[in-house]
C-alpha cells in the first residue's frame, strides 16, 4: 500500500509526499480538537516538542504528524516516535496548522490515548494528597492547577462537575507536560467526588475567601499535615454550593493588602504548598502512612 501512513521495512514513510488538510488521517485528527471528537475516539492531540517527548515517554502515541521543518529541528523525536511504534506522517505546513490551536504552530503534533482513569483508581491507598478541580471552565487554569499539583507532589488530580476537559489543547499546554505525570479522573457529579475523597480517608478542604479556617492559623497545621483533598473552584463562582456544603472545611488564604482576591493559579500554589510545608514539619508522624 502506498500513500501517507505506509512505511517501509525500516519504519520510514514509503511516500515522501506530505499529507494535506484533506488527507483522511489529518481530517480525522482535526476532529480531536473538539471534546466530543476526543471522547468519541478516546484520543487527543499533543502539540510541540516538549509535550510530544512527554507523551512518548508516558502515554500511548498512535500517530505523529510532522512537517519537513519540524523533522529537521527534532530528528530525535521523530526517531523516538518510530522506536515506540507510532506512525510518523509527514504533512504540509497548512495541514499542521489545521491541527494546531496556537498562534505559531510548531509543526509537530501527536495523537495519544486519553489519559484519565476511573475515580477509584485515582483514589487508591497511595493517594493521600490530591487536588480536585470543581467547575473550572478555563482550560488554562485547569492546566496550570495540574502543573502546580504535580510540582507539589499530589498523587492525583480529580476533575469534577463541569470542569473543562484536561485534554483540551490549551490545558495540555498550560500543564507543560504534567498531564502525563499523575493520574487524572473525571466525574460530572461533584458532590460524589467529594464523598469519594472522604471515603478514601481524605479530609476535604475547599479554598474559599470567606472560609472559617485561616490557612495560617496554627489550628490548620495538623489538618493540612494529614491526608487531604484540596478542592479548587472557578475564580468567578467557586466550586458551587453543593461542594461547599459537602467539604469538611472551608479554608481561606488571608489577604493582607488591598487586593480584592487572588487568581486561581496563585491560590492553588499557596494552598498546596501549605500542605507540603505542614507535612515537612511533622514528617516522623506521617511516615507510617494512613494505616
Amino acid at each position: 500500500m502506498t500513500g501517507i501512513g505506509s512505511r517501509s521495512a525500516d519504519g520510514r514513510s514509503a511516500n515522501s509526499t506530505p499529507g494535506t488538510e484533506r488527507t483522511p488521517r489529518v481530517a480525522a485528527a482535526r476532529k480531536l480538537l473538539r471534546r466530543a471528537g476526543r471522547d468519541r475516539a478516546g484520543r487527543f492531540l499533543v502539540e510541540g516538542a516538549q509535550a510530544v517527548r512527554e507523551a512518548l515517554t508516558h502515554a500511548r502515541v498512535h500517530e505523529v504528524f510532522v512537517t519537513d521543518a519540524a523533522t529537521a529541528r527534532h530528528p530525535d523525536i521523530v526517531d523516538a516516535a518510530r522506536e515506540h511504534g507510532a506512525r510518523v506522517l509527514p504533512v504540509t505546513e497548512k495541514a499542521a496548522a489545521g491541527l494546531s490551536e496556537t498562534v505559531t504552530p510548531q509543526g509537530l503534533v501527536a495523537v495519544c490515548d486519553l489519559l484519565d482513569v476511573p475515580l477509584t483508581t485515582a483514589l487508591d491507598r497511595t493517594a493521600d494528597f490530591v487536588t480536585v478541580c470543581a467547575g473550572i471552565s478555563d482550560p488554562g487554569n485547569v492546566g496550570t492547577v495540574i502543573r502546580v499539583a504535580d510540582a507539589a507532589g499530589c498523587g492525583a488530580v480529580l476533575l469534577a462537575g463541569d470542569t473543562v476537559d484536561p485534554h483540551n489543547g490549551k490545558a495540555v499546554r498550560a500543564s507543560t507536560g504534567s498531564v502525563f505525570h499523575l493520574p487524572l479522573a473525571r466525574d460530572r457529579d461533584a458532590p460524589a467526588v467529594v464523598e469519594a475523597c472522604r471515603s478514601a480517608g481524605l479530609t476535604t478542604l475547599v479554598a474559599d475567601g470567606r472560609g472559617e479556617l485561616d490557612l495560617h492559623d496554627p489550628a490548620a497545621t495538623p489538618i493540612l499535615a494529614g491526608p487531604v483533598a484540596w478542592i479548587l473552584g472557578s475564580e468567578a463562582h467557586g466550586p458551587g454550593p453543593e461542594v461547599f456544603a459537602a467539604a469538611d472545611h472551608r479554608v481561606r488564604v488571608p489577604i493582607h493588602g488591598r487586593a480584592e482576591s487572588l487568581n486561581l493559579a496563585t491560590a492553588a500554589a499557596i494552598c498546596l504548598y501549605a500542605t507540603v510545608g505542614a507535612r515537612a514539619g511533622v514528617a516522623p508522624q506521617l511516615s507510617s502512612g494512613r494505616g
